[in-house]
């Protein structure tokens, strides 16, 4: 018998809760989700850019029922556990973060993220009271799911052009309290900015390994407090260049020697 959601969610929960930390591999298809199921990942995770590039759009660029889609494809693919990336909700007022979590509830999903930033090319960090709103109401909407969908918040501040790891902290703190289950700042510039975060913070933090310089390995993370390490779009950027690669030889060159690399 395949694992029911509820068993999922309860994997999903029982890694934060272990020993150690461990990377949760961003698919960007069903293809791909198989594929690193067979490596021996413990768990999956959706990318908004990814889910936007192999349509061919730029991230934040897709809807609410196409990022279900795309993750719903994933989730029916393996029998892990998988967590979407769900953007901002798909709206900026709460209820538009509860009406995604519930759906994707409805899909089997063990987990997903809603993020704190919204207005034109969601660039625009939301006011603390209603971004703290908005975490809430997706917490209410988690947690009447039948299973323990694991929610996590993220605070875009340092990816959106406000480097202010105090108000980061701040966020994610209010976040917790309002019932987000795991923490999440990208474009944390240095190991001293995670240990700084993970000490402030008393739930499960993700690191996203993805931007040059400012990705490191699994055992400084760890060292450092970190509980979950994601990929974003990293691992579906690596197939793409390879993809790249290859077409720029067959056009450039007129030689086919990439097959020889498979």
């Amino acid at each position: 018998m395949p694992p029911t959601p509820q068993h999922k969610a309860e994997r999903l929960r029982e890694l934060h809760l272990a020993d150690g930390c461990f990377v949760i591999a961003n698919a960007w298809d069903a293809g791909s989700a198989k594929a690193l199921a067979g490596l021996g990942f413990a768990a999956l995770a959706t990318s908004s850019g990814a889910a936007a590039g192999v349509l061919g759009r730029k991230d934040g660029e897709i809807t609410r029922a196409e990022a279900i889609a795309h993750a719903r494809a994933i989730v029916d693919a393996v029998e892990l556990p998988v967590s979407a990336d769900l953007e901002n909700g798909f709206g900026d007022e709460p209820e538009a973060c509860a009406r995604t979590i519930r759906e994707a509830g409805a899909i089997g999903l063990a987990g997903g993220s809603i993020e704190d930033c919204g207005g034109v090319a969601r660039r625009t960090i939301y006011p603390f009271a209603l971004a703290v709103e908005r975490i809430a109401a997706a917490a209410e909407a988690a947690r009447a799911l039948p299973y323990p969908f694991v929610l996590t918040a993220r605070c875009e501040n340092l990816l959106r052009g406000v480097p202010d790891l105090d108000d980061t902290i701040v966020r994610l703190q209010a976040y917790a309290k309002a019932g987000a289950d795991v923490l999440f700042a990208p474009a944390l510039p240095d190991l001293d900015a995670v240990r700084r975060l993970c000490a402030a913070l008393d739930k499960p933090v993700n690191f996203m390994v993805g931007i040059k310089g400012r990705s490191f390995s699994v055992a400084e993370l760890q060292a450092a407090g970190v509980k979950r390490i994601s990929l974003a779009t990293s691992l579906y950027r690596a197939a793409m260049a390879g993809m790249f690669q290859a077409a720029r030889e067959v056009q450039e060159q007129g030689s086919f020697g990439y097959v020889e690399r498979l």
